[in-house]
């Protein structure tokens, strides 16, 4: 089985937008880039990676660089290694463990900006509006 560990080594984040203004509608483009994968022994790889966010209009970027720790015994990784030589994507596991940590760290940064995530938020529906009209007060006493 695979274990991955995730360090983040860098962090870069910057508010363009005047606090004092309300923030516009924006468009949050996020782009997580696996770099390489690197051998480092027979039982481990290394992954270096940057999650750069930008928001539209330009109210603020985000960027985390880091490194993943994939271990695993022998087999596992001569197996991952040699799929990323024939250009075959990297294992889900290892991205989706990249992207937890990377999401959450990048949502505490966004929350000390002061603007919106970069996850998009649940959206509640509108209530429909029933056709009878109340008969009465909706609570008892």
């Amino acid at each position: 089985m695979l274990r991955v560990s995730v360090f983040i080594n860098n962090v870069s984040a910057e508010r363009f937008w005047d606090i004092r203004k309300p923030i516009p509608p924006i468009q949050i483009n996020t782009n997580l880039n696996l770099v390489e994968l690197e051998k480092r022994s027979e039982d481990s790889l290394e992954v270096p990676f940057v999650l750069t966010i930008n928001y539209n209009p330009s109210i603020a970027q985000i960027s985390l660089k880091g490194k993943a720790h994939v271990m695993g015994d022998k087999d596992e990784i001569k197996k991952v290694y040699e799929e990323y030589k024939e250009k075959k994507p990297p294992p889900p596991l290892v991205v989706q463990s990249i992207s937890n940590v990377v999401f959450v760290e990048s949502v505490l940064i966004s929350r000390t900006l002061n603007v919106p995530p970069p996850i998009p938020l649940p959206q509640i529906p509108p209530k429909e509006p029933s056709d009878k009209a109340p008969s009465g007060p909706d609570y008892r006493a």
